[in-house]
């Protein structure tokens, strides 16, 4: 409950800024942020390296121009909404919940794209998302990478199992989106989430 707004407080620009684990700070104007980092970093260096106070020379941190799409990485894990149907998204501050969020504003407008033809790949062979719980299912999550200086994109498809049925026809609906140069696929059967 929001008794008082802080001057520096603001609308997230993300939906499921609150629920998603990824962006703590997004609903504290970027100038504040940056203050806060800067204090975050001095009293680490106070309380863990145990510097005195005179002994640390910082020079003010600097900010990006334009604070969003900068993350070069992702990873988008896969499961189930309520309702049956697959969602990908991130997981939920310490949980393992997803988040439906394909279109994270910190990450490359791509990606909204590679997990639509990913999730429409699986609806269309009837492949499962994966259950860590049961350990069942199929797709476990996607790792996508874009060169900011190549514009290159590479796709990573972590699965439960051998082999991938059509991955033929995934492959070809990926490779539409310019820039796609790497895909691959990522075999891990352990009951684990890594």
């Amino acid at each position: 409950e929001i008794l008082t707004p802080s001057a520096a407080r603001v609308e997230p620009r993300c939906p499921v800024a609150r629920q998603c684990g990824g962006c703590q700070l997004q609903a504290m104007s970027y100038e504040e942020q940056l203050k806060f980092k800067e204090r975050k970093v001095k009293n680490h260096l106070l309380r863990i390296g145990k510097f005195r106070e005179d002994e640390i020379h910082m020079l003010p941190i600097m900010g990006m121009k334009e604070p969003w799409r900068y993350r070069n990485k992702a990873q988008f894990p896969f499961g189930l909404d309520k309702n049956g149907n697959i969602v990908a998204g991130f997981y939920a501050g310490r949980t393992h919940d997803i988040i439906e969020c394909e279109d994270c504003l910190l990450g490359v407008e791509e990606n909204k794209d590679i997990l639509g033809i990913i999730k429409g790949f699986m609806r269309d062979h009837n492949i499962r998302p994966y259950d860590e719980t049961a350990h069942k299912g199929l797709v476990r999550h996607a790792l996508i990478r874009k060169g900011f200086q190549t514009g290159e994109l590479m796709v990573c498809l972590v699965i439960n199992g051998r082999k991938l049925p059509g991955q033929q026809a995934l492959t070809e609906r990926l490779l539409e989106i310019p820039g796609m140069t790497s895909i691959s696929l990522n075999v891990n059967q352990e009951k684990t989430n890594v």
